[in-house]
């Protein structure tokens, strides 16, 4: 069998293993392991994290990440009642801060925890563009992307082991050679895309939450103009990175608005 072939075999196995479906994607996802594996470490990392880091508190620009981010999980809340999910949310410790730090970032940890970057508010400039930022970055931890990242991480590995075994009589030069095969194959054309398409959904679910509570997605456009001007076109090629281009994302945002105004106009929420 080609090392194509058993990278291929290999990630359909993952998805015949795969057993939770999320209510934001309606997908079978992997989940090796369980929300009471990840959060708790992913709470100690937080809080090591905020005591390693300069927490900006009581100023404009920190309190109005803390109320953008109350809203964003409000709307999660409605639609996931709306949609018989009521408990979904429950292992979930919600909290939102700003930290000094030059970087054009933000991002939330499983279980709802969330930094965004000061760097990052000169480009967001208004309200709804922090809410696209934090709705995107909640939208991965609602989708239980951590959880599918360190499944799959899993599940690599063990390929690994199973690629050695299979090489394990065999000079150390072709060892070398399959494994590195392997690690390329695997690398991007399965885990590389895997965190592409993530992007993308937490875009798709982040625009959906941004619209219930209240902020106009037409502007998510303007945002992600806004971050492609900033990068400067300094990115690497789409095949070679955990993020769709510039330009795929634009446009995939344009293509859903219309349904996160849809999803929004259910819950009373229009825009003219």
């Amino acid at each position: 069998m080609s090392y194509k072939k058993y990278t291929i075999g290999f990630f359909a196995l993952a998805l015949l293993i795969s057993c939770a479906k999320n209510p934001f994607t309606g997908k079978n996802t992997l989940a090796l392991v369980s929300n009471s594996e990840i959060l708790p470490s992913a709470f100690q990392q937080y809080n090591q994290f905020l005591s390693e880091n300069k927490v900006i508190a009581g100023t404009a620009e920190a309190k109005k990440v803390e109320s953008i981010g109350t809203k964003i999980k409000v709307a999660a809340e409605r639609w996931l009642n709306a949609n018989g999910q009521t408990g979904y949310l429950n292992d979930y410790q919600w909290e939102y801060k700003l930290v000094e730090d030059k970087a054009v970032n933000a991002w939330c940890m499983p279980g709802g925890k969330i930094v965004v970057y000061s760097g990052i508010l000169p480009v967001t400039k208004d309200d709804t563009g922090l809410a696209t930022v934090m709705s995107h970055e909640v939208s991965h931890a609602l989708a239980n992307h951590g959880q599918q990242r360190m499944s799959a991480g899993l599940l690599q590995q063990l390929g690994a082991v199973g690629v050695g075994v299979a090489v394990g009589n065999k000079s150390q030069e072709t060892q070398q050679l399959a494994m590195t095969a392997y690690g390329l194959t695997t690398e991007y054309g399965g885990m590389l895309p895997f965190s592409r398409n993530h992007e993308s959904e937490a875009d798709r679910i982040g625009l959906i939450l941004m619209a219930i509570a209240g902020y106009n997605p037409d502007q998510a456009v303007t945002f992600w103009e806004r971050m492609s001007a900033n990068a400067g076109g300094q990115a690497p090629p789409e095949f070679m990175s955990t993020h769709p281009s510039d330009a795929t994302r634009i446009a995939q945002i344009k293509a859903l608005i219309s349904e996160a105004k849809a999803e929004a106009a259910k819950f009373g929420v229009t825009f003219k």
